[in-house]
């Protein structure tokens, strides 16, 4: 293959083929990995802005130390890594859908699976984060019925666009409410969006979640030379509740 482009990886999944690219952007100077499913984009190293915002807004709204953080969707790793940037966090657990995402971490096709295979903290499992939503024994094999204090999710673009239908379901209120039964008092849930803030997804949260919000996430785009806006949503668990609110 040329210096300039390298598909590194293509599987079959149980929602359609997955690949791992890397390309050279001249314009830029930079190598980009990107993961593809089918000929949709998922996710690019270039754009990691809100990746990252989705775990320093979430352990930003916690309080105290020692955190049980869970990630729903390992992708290139950033939202991982940032969680484990943060002292405050006392294990990490990211849970992905796709065996050969964890594969490309685990083997080093990917530069950030170093990083979180270094950290003591950090475990990555194999699994379906909207069954274990749905479910009371929750997303850890090792521990049924886990809670934690903050909950990451970045799997669809947005509440609107899903990747297939596995979480047709999850994002209105009865889905949300079975999320909260795995938060602790206080906790936090965090969404990625893809799309420009929706105050009708925060009334939502809002009618399952003692308090919600979202924060846009504006940062520059390169290759079009202009600002680009995505969202992170927030929900807290209220304090001394074992149900979602």
């Amino acid at each position: 293959m040329s210096a300039l482009f390298a598909e590194l990886d293509y599987r079959p999944t149980p929602i359609g083929p997955i690949s791992l690219r890397r390309r050279r952007e001249l314009k830029l100077g930079v190598d980009i990995f990107e993961i593809k499913l089918g000929e949709e984009f998922l996710m690019s190293s270039l754009f990691t802005a809100s990746e990252i915002a989705l775990a320093r807004l979430g352990i930003a709204a916690l309080v105290g130390t020692d955190h049980d953080i869970l990630v729903g969707g390992l992708g290139l790793g950033y939202t991982a890594c940032e969680v484990l940037r943060h002292d405050t966090v006392g294990s990490l657990l990211v849970v992905e859908f796709l065996d050969p995402v964890i594969e490309w971490h685990r083997t080093g096709l990917l530069p950030n699976g170093a990083t979180m295979e270094a950290d003591r903290r950090c475990r990555i499992v194999s699994g379906d984060f909207f069954a274990g939503a749905a479910s009371a024994a929750g997303f850890d094999p090792e521990r049924e019925a886990r809670r934690f204090d903050a909950i990451l999710l970045d799997i669809d673009h947005s509440p609107e666009a899903l990747l297939d239908a596995r979480s047709t379901s999850f994002y209105h209120p009865d889905g949300l409410a079975a999320l909260g039964a795995h938060l602790k008092p206080n906790g936090i849930f965090a969404l990625w969006s893809d799309a420009l803030p929706d105050d009708s997804f925060v009334e939502r949260l809002a009618d399952v979640f003692a308090e919600a919000w979202v924060e846009p996430v504006t940062f520059h785009n390169p290759l079009q030379d202009r600002p680009f806006t995505q969202s992170v949503y927030l929900a807290r668990k209220a304090a001394g509740s074992s149900a979602a609110a």
